[in-house]
């Protein structure tokens, strides 16, 4: 078992993230992630940092084996312990599943890091439920 601990955050651009309306439906996906690179220990304090409130502390975040670079078993982000999972290579999509007990679970699609914000922008609206026309 290995342990990340967080880099200091340094001025980061902005964070490149997209959310679904709230809605008492379910949905495939909540929102969308455009990640600026593939190491998920130097983005995740970023993504959840820019998380709304009301979604609480994400306790567990699942990522597609495929899509990142290694992965510790669990991380500190802001004084908080985050357990981190893989799924097998394949079998998922490029998503992002984060978990709050007690308060839900979010699917957001990654869109990778090295997209065009031409084909970014559909995708990141799609996700979000919001049409681009």
């Amino acid at each position: 078992m290995t342990t990340a601990v967080q880099p200091p955050l340094p001025s980061e651009p902005a964070l490149r993230l997209r959310l679904a309306p709230h809605s008492d439906l379910p949905r495939a996906l909540d929102g969308a992630w455009w990640p600026r690179s593939y190491d998920l220990v130097a983005e995740l304090p970023h993504l959840l940092a820019g998380l709304p409130h009301a979604w609480g502390h994400i306790t567990s975040v699942t990522v597609s084996g495929a899509t990142w670079s290694a992965v510790p078993d669990r991380m500190l982000v802001s004084h908080q312990v985050v357990r981190l999972r893989r799924t097998p290579a394949a079998s998922t999509p490029r998503t992002v599943v984060l978990v709050a007990p007690g308060r839900g679970r979010w699917d957001l699609l990654v869109v990778p890091p090295d997209t065009t914000d031409e084909a970014a922008e559909p995708l990141m609206s799609a996700a979000a439920g919001r049409l681009t026309g």
